[in-house]
């Protein structure tokens, strides 16, 4: 398997008065082509902090980050912009579909954007959203789709352009059970087959069952790393809410279904402005 993406020593530090706060300290983890990794942790361990800088959003401290081998954080703002464009896709919780396109040209404009939405182009966006159960609503304006619709459009729209890498930030905070099982298994499901690098942050330990493995953070740092089949499914089975109460020496237990769910608490909110992403958002 080729190394997709790889953070070496990463950290973002912000000072607030005349202290110093580490919201990601010295992290260091890859992602291979193909796999599907899962990024845990309670509100305020750096998981999104961390997702905005594989993203290109927010600029290391200090520390390497590495796609396909080029090193995200010495590019100018211009070259990161285009960089992300062509190699980096991403889903938010909410979407964020442009509201008077269609489905189809939700995904198209991704394409337009990198100036190859060409016949070739189109036709696979259709087969990509038909793939999702979406070939009776290509038309559709999304406010005409159900919220696990819209976030097919979505997933398709992160995948439609090749990326070597894809993000998905909540993916399943807006949708019921049901749909966000679908959602996050079909997800898994692209990354394998498309052999692209994925990385999702999930407060919800049971959408971690579909992840080669799970990450785990703590106060900016990477706390544990699951990566057993079996730890991995014992750990969505037995979890019905978030890793905000489970301390990294009481993982096993919580494998073992002994520590009680807890209730999902408020997240931080990634540092998205209509600017900031016209790649990936679009």
């Amino acid at each position: 398997m080729t190394k997709a993406l790889e953070t070496v020593s990463v950290k973002k530090f912000y000072g607030i008065g005349t202290g110093t706060i580490k919201a990601v300290n010295d992290v260091s983890v890859s992602v291979q082509a193909g796999e599907f990794v899962a990024l845990v942790g309670p509100s305020g361990s750096g998981k999104t902090t961390l997702l905005a800088m594989l993203a290109g959003l927010l600029s290391p401290s200090d520390g390497r980050i590495l796609i396909d081998g080029r090193d995200v954080g010495k590019m100018s703002d211009a070259e990161r912009t285009s960089f992300r464009r062509e190699k980096i896709g991403f889903t938010f919780q909410a979407n964020n579909l442009v509201p008077y396109l269609t489905a189809l040209e939700n995904v198209e404009l991704m394409l337009r954007l990198n100036g190859k939405l060409d016949k070739r182009g189109q036709a696979r966006a259709k087969e990509l959203l038909v793939r999702l159960g979406l070939g009776d609503r290509l038309n559709n304006l999304p406010r005409q789709l159900s919220g696990g619709q819209q976030q097919r459009v979505a997933i398709a729209r992160a995948l439609i352009h090749n990326p070597s890498v894809v993000l998905a930030d909540e993916p399943t905070a807006s949708l019921d059970t049901e749909r966000a099982f679908q959602a996050v298994e079909t997800f898994a499901n692209l990354i394998h087959e498309q052999n692209r690098a994925g990385i999702m942050v999930t407060h919800d330990l049971r959408m971690v069952r579909y992840a080669d493995r799970v990450i785990s953070m703590k106060d900016g740092q990477v706390a544990r790393v699951l990566e057993h089949c079996s730890e991995i499914e014992a750990l969505a089975a037995s979890m019905q809410g978030d890793i905000q109460s489970l301390p990294v020496d009481t993982l096993t237990a919580s494998m073992q279904g002994k520590i009680p769910s807890a209730a999902d608490p408020k997240r931080e909110a990634l540092p998205w402005t209509p600017n900031a992403l016209p790649a990936s958002t679009m």
